[in-house]
């Protein structure tokens, strides 16, 4: 009995462990993503090839063919227009970066899928949540193809709708990898809450839905490159509340595509969380925690702050590369700390630990 329990338990910490794996990657993608945008480098590859596109061009021909239908796109006729195959090669390699780590998370989720099956080591109740998973996977390739189709017909850029939605699924996906990667490692231990704690729990999934939207808020202000404008701090151009935040019509296609409103809803649910999570780390204080739990809770308002301290710098910088990766990675960070805070608070507070 003992034995068959410590291979279980080997068996789970081998799958968390490639689950976790695939999150670093999966980390990577969006911030390899956030590059691919920020360089302008989307657009490049003009075609989906799922299989046959994983290869790059590989003679000078290929290269030219390419680049041929690239200058078919409206990005080319519109904007790059005097770009020669030297540059779009620059900016070919950071798209074909983006598809090749999505593809290569795809091998390397599947096929330890397969031996976990092979092997019986995965039970029902999981098997369903890691099909699920590479469902989504799937659902994700195809929803990046169909964000890069929206910018090769008319406008020069993807439609901020898409994009949104593209980074929304990521996120997803590597909360859902994350979560059962958290679940392997750290069994619950029961289903009891104690008042107090359970509320805090609840706090914590709030905060972390919050930080969810505060991510697709952003997704927004980078379709729209709405982080071009209104580049000053704490006010928007002298005004804490611009007037151009409703010129558009109907009025609700300002949520998506005004720059003003985007930016200013950006601003404003990050002024939330800088009021909130500073209360729910109050509140941790207050409960009897386990010492991880704690550590977890103290963390989350230091990354909030540092970004927080990156969105309002590369807004200022008016989104330099590097400091426009680097807010990315941050909001993935703190998405990551939350989602931690609120697995190690599912169980309710326990005794606090000494040793």
């Amino acid at each position: 009995m003992n034995s068959t329990i410590e291979t279980n338990r080997k068996s789970q910490q081998y799958i968390a462990a490639w689950l976790l794996l695939c999150c670093a990657m999966l980390f990577a993608m969006v911030i390899v993503g956030g590059v691919t945008r920020l360089t302008h480098s989307g657009l490049s590859i003009v075609e989906w090839q799922p299989i046959v596109g994983t290869l790059p061009p590989l003679s000078d021909a290929a290269w030219q063919e390419a680049f041929r239908k690239y200058q078919q796109t409206p990005e080319f006729r519109q904007v790059n227009f005097g770009m020669g195959l030297a540059e779009f090669k620059g900016i070919f390699w950071w798209e074909y970066a983006h598809r090749l780590l999505g593809r290569a998370i795809g091998i390397v989720y599947l096929l330890p899928l397969l031996y976990f099956v092979a092997r019986r080591a995965i039970d029902r109740s999981l098997s369903w949540k890691l099909a699920g998973i590479f469902v989504l996977g799937g659902l994700q390739g195809a929803l990046g193809w169909y964000m890069v189709q929206s910018g090769l017909v008319d406008e020069p850029r993807v439609n901020p709708l898409r994009l949104t939605a593209h980074l929304g699924l990521a996120l997803v996906i590597y909360a859902a990898m994350l979560w059962v990667a958290l679940g392997l490692l750290t069994p619950r231990k029961g289903s009891h809450h104690h008042p107090a704690p359970h509320r805090l729990w609840q706090f914590s999934l709030a905060l972390t839905a919050i930080i969810f939207l505060m991510a697709l808020s952003g997704g927004l202000v980078a379709g729209n490159r709405a982080g071009l404008a209104y580049n000053t701090f704490p006010t928007m151009n002298g005004h804490w509340i611009p007037s151009e935040i409703f010129t558009m019509e109907p009025w609700y296609l300002n949520f998506s595509f005004n720059l003003a409103t985007v930016q200013f809803n950006h601003r404003l649910i990050a002024w939330t969380l800088a009021a909130l999570v500073p209360w729910f780390w109050w509140c941790s204080t207050k409960v009897d925690l386990s010492r991880q739990a704690r550590w977890w809770c103290s963390a989350l308002p230091v990354v909030l702050a540092v970004q927080i301290g990156l969105g309002i710098t590369t807004l200022l910088f008016a989104v330099p590369v590097a400091l426009g990766a680097a807010h990315q990675a941050g909001a993935l960070l703190t998405f990551t700390t939350a989602l931690i805070v609120s697995h190690q608070l599912m169980d309710g507070a326990g005794p606090a630990r000494t040793n």
